[in-house]
């Protein structure tokens, strides 16, 4: 029982690292700047 309770903890750290590094390159990835919205009520402006 104590073995797949192992397996069951390092599984679920396992998927924690990759989802963690998924956000990661994510927010990498996105570009540095400014952000200029159109909307039909307003315009927003926000510095990356």
């Amino acid at each position: 029982m104590q073995q797949k309770q192992l397996y069951l903890v390092i599984g679920a750290l396992v998927v924690a690292v990759i989802a963690l590094g998924i956000y990661v390159l994510r927010e990498e990835s996105q570009p540095n700047g400014v952000e200029i919205r159109l909307n039909e009520s307003r315009i927003s402006v926000q510095e990356n």
